[in-house]
């Protein structure tokens, strides 16, 4: 809930007095009214359920943004890339054809955030800007190489996604800086990737770990490589060790299990209700061999179901 979220409730018009809820049509009038201290909503899915758990109270002062066009759609860009409109669905992401063929790893993830009614309100926006170590559509679109574009009255800026994140929660975007989308270079040929986690029922769940690999294959052997890891840090962040220990080989079990070590001795997991810290470490090194496994199959051109986490689980 991040001045950069989107995430909106169905409230009605609010008194001037009193709270108030807008819903404009243009980003600069959305720009306009965060700047007088209006928080950002669209699909409404974290706002509400964390404002009945207690967490934060409703803000007074809503914009919701699900009714400026320029923020929505999916649609491919002249350097073979896609584009991805801030209110973008999860459900919209996970149906997409190219997204489904080049960037398998974003469907797996957007397969199975909340639940289908939630799939089908929560937007990509809202997604990254909470910055929830938890957060499934993180780890690929980081493996992608994404970037955001946020933009403010002083103009547009582009940011590695990377680099967005700065701690749970919290992002390093100024509090008057809408995300209007989120760009994804294109793949080489040869590439497969897969995010999958550790979960406990299929519906309304969030990652106990989750990670993600983005492999690229020439002539059998790995060319190129990028892993992230999810709720196992403070933020959603790549493993470099995990990648060099897959560059140059096959994609084998071996090469797996080295980045699946890399991975848990990457990790500085917590202790919570839903998990053990112990647990959750030994947990990286299984989820990351695992959906590395199962990018290198992709990247071969053999079927791995999507969402993956259906199809890896109890996977040995």
């Amino acid at each position: 809930m991040s001045a950069l979220a989107s995430g909106s409730t169905a409230m009605g018009q609010a008194t001037a007095a009193g709270p108030s809820y807008t819903a404009p049509t243009t980003v600069d009038d959305v720009i306009a009214a965060m700047a007088t201290g209006s928080r950002v909503v669209a699909g409404g899915t974290d706002l509400v359920v964390g404002s009945r758990q207690g967490r934060w109270p409703v803000p007074e002062h809503l914009v919701a943004i699900h009714r400026v066009n320029s923020l929505r759609g999916i649609r491919p860009v002249v350097d073979g890339g896609l584009w991805l409109g801030a209110t973008a669905t999860h459900g919209e992401i996970a149906e997409d054809a190219t997204i489904r063929e080049r960037y398998t790893a974003l469907a797996d993830a957007s397969s199975i955030v909340g639940s289908r009614a939630t799939r089908n309100v929560g937007t990509l926006g809202g997604n990254i800007a909470n910055a929830s170590p938890a957060a499934e559509t993180s780890g690929p679109l980081m493996c992608f190489g994404a970037t955001c574009m946020l933009e403010s009255r002083n103009g547009r800026r582009e940011l590695p996604l990377d680099e967005l994140f700065s701690g749970p929660g919290r992002t390093v975007a100024a509090m008057d800086e809408l995300l209007v989308s989120v760009s994804l270079p294109a793949q080489p040929a040869g590439t497969g990737s897969c995010y999958a986690r550790l979960e406990y029922r299929r519906q309304m769940e969030i990652a106990v770990v989750g990670a993600t690999a983005v492999v690229t294959l020439d002539g059998g052997q790995i060319t190129a490589a990028r892993v992230a890891i999810t709720s196992l840090a403070p933020t959603v962040r790549r493993v470099p060790e995990a990648e060099a220990a897959l560059i140059g080989s096959t994609g084998d079990r071996a090469a797996a299990e080295r980045a699946g070590e890399a991975a848990a001795a990457a990790s500085l997991p917590i202790d919570d209700v839903r998990a053990a810290a112990d647990y959750r470490r030994a947990m990286a090194a299984v989820i990351t061999r695992r959906v590395v496994q199962a990018a290198v199959d992709r990247a071969r051109g053999e079927t791995v179901s999507i969402p993956a986490s259906a199809s890896l689980h109890g996977a040995l």
